[in-house]
């Protein structure tokens, strides 16, 4: 780690908690500096002292298009010229949101917010408007966003009530929210039969996306439709991650579920500062000026995040362009595991569309993790020492075993076969030093 890294590190520190604005920034779960960048340009991002990265990560999710594309960093800066942000309605929102109507069935009318967190909350509040109960459901290892009744984890029960996970989090508020085991049809059939009746709300990530990349089942994505409209709950897709990355209808049309809201994240803006929820037109006509239900956002549909995402989805709406991508991260996970097996290292992966999920399994595990539980059991330490390696090869992947990956249409055939010229060196190395003990 260079000492200008070290030194910025430092200065940081000084004014800004952990020196991060982002907790996952500050490499806790792998150890190190976090490095500093710059600038970005197509599939690699630049450190301060011009050192390339090829990225994976992408901002968490939304450089679909790589790094500064031309035609959006065009949008964004015709935008500005004309102001960064009015505080009234622009038509530019009303073409987003008709552009997210016609590509998501499921979404009749939409809200925008300014970010993934201000989506989840508001939609969860405006189910529990809608439905007039108080309770919501969420899943063990799916992130939400950081709002109280979210940072809640199961108690010593399947079915008991959460208890806050974050300090600063009231009892009653987490004393409201119920945690289940992700992937598992019986503890949802199990839960409604308890609690059916004051539920709100079930809030899921489609495909798991912040514990590592997990897909469940068909069954468990049929069993949550089917008791979600039973006992008149409803049911909300998080698709902050999986929407627009998985495909173009995201996780819920690769499933065929109708969810009745859906969230989705700064993808929708290109990578700017955005975020959205939309499903049922009852529903969303619940939310004021319409409905009782108070939602606000000064900064909401902000012109350049909404001119930026129009832009973007005129590439994205390209046929073929998911075909592409898919391609690309099935020869990065093919590839990565085939070397894998070559060197005797345990390692598991997921895909779905520009999405990939990484897991060095336990040796002698031959499963995929399937849930919070098991990808807990993983081994930390080979991923951590994996991390380590890439990075200091040029490779940038997530700084956390519990965070998915990222494909962009920018990453090349040369971009990937780097990435697996690095891989196999540190799978070699990871071998010798197994074999040294």
């Amino acid at each position: 780690m260079s000492t200008k890294n070290e030194q910025l590190f430092l200065q940081a520190k000084k004014h800004i908690p952990g020196g991060v604005n982002s907790p996952v920034r500050a490499f806790a779960g792998v150890g190190g500096t976090p490095i500093f960048m710059h600038k970005a340009l197509g599939s690699k991002i630049y450190d301060t002292e011009d050192n390339a990265y090829i990225d994976y990560v992408g901002s968490w999710g939304p450089m679909i298009l790589g790094h500064a594309h031309p035609k959006v960093i065009a949008a964004v800066k015709a935008a500005a010229e004309d102001g960064l942000s009015f505080g009234a309605p622009t038509p530019f929102e009303t073409t987003v949101a008709d552009t997210i109507c016609a590509l998501v069935p499921s979404v009749d009318m939409i809200r925008m917010t300014s970010s993934g967190t201000e989506a989840t909350m508001s939609a969860i509040r405006l189910a529990r408007g809608f439905t007039g109960r108080d309770n919501i459901v969420k899943f063990e290892g799916c992130y939400h966003g950081h709002s109280d009744s979210l940072l809640v984890k199961a108690g010593s029960a399947m079915l008991d009530i959460g208890e806050p996970t974050s300090k600063g989090v009231p009892a009653d508020f987490a004393k409201h929210t119920l945690t289940l085991p992700y992937n598992n049809p019986q503890a949802i059939k199990d839960c409604f039969a308890k609690w059916g009746d004051a539920i709100a709300c079930v809030i899921v990530e489609p495909i798991a996306g912040n514990m590592n990349m997990v897909i469940p089942t068909q069954d468990f994505h049929d069993t949550l439709r089917a008791q979600c409209t039973k006992a008149g709950a409803v049911l909300i897709f998080d698709e902050v991650m999986t929407g627009f990355r998985v495909g173009l209808g995201g996780a819920q049309e690769y499933f065929d579920i109708k969810p009745d809201l859906t969230c989705f994240g700064k993808i929708i803006g290109a990578g700017l500062p955005v975020g959205a929820f939309g499903g049922r037109r009852d529903i969303m006509q619940g939310i004021a000026p319409l409905g009782g239900v108070y939602q606000a956002g000064t900064l909401s549909g902000n012109p350049l995040a909404m001119r930026a995402g129009i832009a973007m989805f005129e590439d994205l709406t390209v046929a073929g362009f998911y075909g592409d991508l898919s391609s690309k991260v099935d020869s990065l996970m093919d590839g990565l595991q085939a070397l894998a097996d070559k060197y005797g290292i345990s390692l598991r992966t997921n895909k779905l569309g520009g999405m990939f999920g990484l897991f060095f399994v336990q040796d002698g595990e031959t499963d995929t993790p399937q849930d919070f539980d098991e990808v807990n059991a993983c081994d930390m330490d080979k991923f951590n020492t994996f991390f380590h390696g890439m990075l200091e090869r040029g490779i940038y992947l997530a700084p956390s075993a519990y965070e998915a990956g990222f494909m962009s249409s920018k990453h090349s055939d040369e971009d990937i076969r780097q990435t697996l010229h690095a891989a196999e060196a540190v799978f070699a190395q990871m071998q010798g030093d197994r074999q040294g003990k």
